[in-house]
């Protein structure tokens, strides 16, 4: 059964805390990185038998194989999935920044170019459930931002084939090439480059523990995301909300894994027992029963602000939540006031599943509080920026000695010189 808290009755490392589970991630993940760099494409081939029990003969998914997978998805999801890509592109083409120039002074250009990352590895999970809205979310801002392309990896099933959904969504995407390797290794390949997996510029893309590891230790080599803990979820309710809307919402993360989080802070100590029960009623009619009352029983809690809905949303604040549900009348009101959430959920009637199939905005988000300094993902994760300098011979003459005399006084003689060497047979 999930913990209710009054706020103040317990320390806030208390009342935030998550389980804790040591292991050795990161020797493992160490190891697997080393033998793909050796044994490339052999090594891929050899985790895939072992980790997924698939033995292939090629990595990469073939055009036939696609067009055959998507066939197979029903019509009314394909077209389910093209309205979300449309709105996602919607959404997402509002991010895109332009180049500048400046010349306002007289022999002086100074300006930016804003470029697309080249190539891009995306990298999609399998497992205990398959998420084309991550094909979607993760490859369109990649597309709209430029970049050349669009390489994902996705384990396999044991059959040696990559469920049709996730493949349907890739095609209507724009994906470019899509190899049958999952976990630490993927992303290992993605960063090296083997045989068959080019090797990327940048990993995007949500997974456990070890492609998180994985991230981690690649990260320098390639540029990532971000380094995505467990889901999360915390919202915000005050008295008039529906308790049986709260319990579902709450549901929606606790089913994705045992790690996740789920947090609810009302002011008001009776929804928060009418939650509690309600939870007790639905999560026994879950598919995920068993993962959602374990994150539930473990990770959940219900934190009261007794009449007070200003300290729930400072709460909230401290939090930094990766979801965020604002079930409040009114919650315009309270938009300037978050500072610290990954993606905000507006009203009553707006769930975060919402926000993670089809409204628009993008579902890859920071968590574990990182929201305090880290953003959704967006356009601007696909692009670099390169600025560029013109002087003329006048321009350089007005201002060298100015140059020269802050080098001077960093110490750094050889940089002042450069600024004046130009002129000094002129004088």
């Amino acid at each position: 059964m999930i913990k209710i808290y009054k706020y103040g009755e317990v320390s806030n490392g208390e009342i935030f805390a998550r389980e804790n589970i040591a292991s050795n991630v990161e020797s493992v993940v160490s190891d697997i990185i080393a033998n793909v760099v050796k044994n490339k494409d052999k090594a891929l081939f050899e985790y895939t038998e072992r980790f997924d029990r698939a033995h292939l003969s090629c990595l990469e998914v073939t055009p036939e194989e696609i067009e055959e997978a998507y066939a197979s998805v029903d019509a009314e999801f394909v077209e389910i999935i093209k309205e979300a890509a449309a709105n996602i592109r919607h959404f997402h083409e509002k991010q895109v920044k332009n180049s500048f120039i400046i010349s306002e002074r007289d022999g002086v250009v100074i300006g930016q170019k804003v470029m697309p990352i080249e190539k891009v590895g995306l990298y999609v999970p399998g497992g205990t459930a398959a998420y084309p809205s991550t094909v979607l979310m993760d490859s369109i801002p990649a597309k709209i931002a430029g970049c050349s392309e669009i390489v994902m990896v996705t384990p396999p099933s044991a059959d040696g084939k990559v469920n049709p959904v996730i493949l349907a969504a890739a095609k209507i995407a724009g994906v470019d090439r899509i190899f049958k390797v999952g976990g630490a290794q993927a992303i290992a390949a993605l960063a090296y480059g083997t045989e068959s997996v080019p090797k990327v510029d940048k990993i995007v893309g949500p997974g456990n523990a070890y492609v998180a590891e994985a991230k981690k230790q690649v990260f320098g080599r390639v540029s990532i995301d971000m380094i995505a803990g467990p889901s999360e979820i915390l919202v915000v309710a005050d008295k008039c909300a529906n308790p049986r809307f709260v319990a579902a919402d709450l549901l929606s993360q606790a089913e994705h894994d045992r790690m996740a989080s789920a947090v609810l802070v009302t002011d008001t100590y009776e929804l928060a027992l009418a939650v509690s029960e309600e939870l007790e009623r639905q999560i026994p009619e879950l598919k995920r029963e068993e993962i959602a009352r374990y994150s539930i029983d473990n990770n959940g809690k219900i934190i009261v602000a007794e009449g007070n809905l200003s300290l729930a949303v400072d709460i909230a604040n401290e939090i930094a939540p990766e979801h965020l549900e604002l079930c409040v009348e009114n919650p315009f009101d309270y938009l300037d006031k978050i500072h610290h959430a990954g993606s905000i959920f507006m009203g009553r009637y707006c769930p975060e599943a919402l926000g993670d199939y089809f409204a628009g905005p993008n579902h890859t988000l920071p968590t574990s509080g990182t929201a305090r300094f880290s953003s959704p993902l967006g356009v601007d994760d696909f692009v670099k920026k390169t600025q560029f300098t013109y002087y003329t011979e006048d321009a350089l003459r007005r201002v060298s000695d100015k140059v020269a005399y802050f080098a001077e006084k960093e110490g750094l003689g050889a940089h002042a010189r450069s600024a004046t060497i130009r002129f000094e047979d002129k004088k």
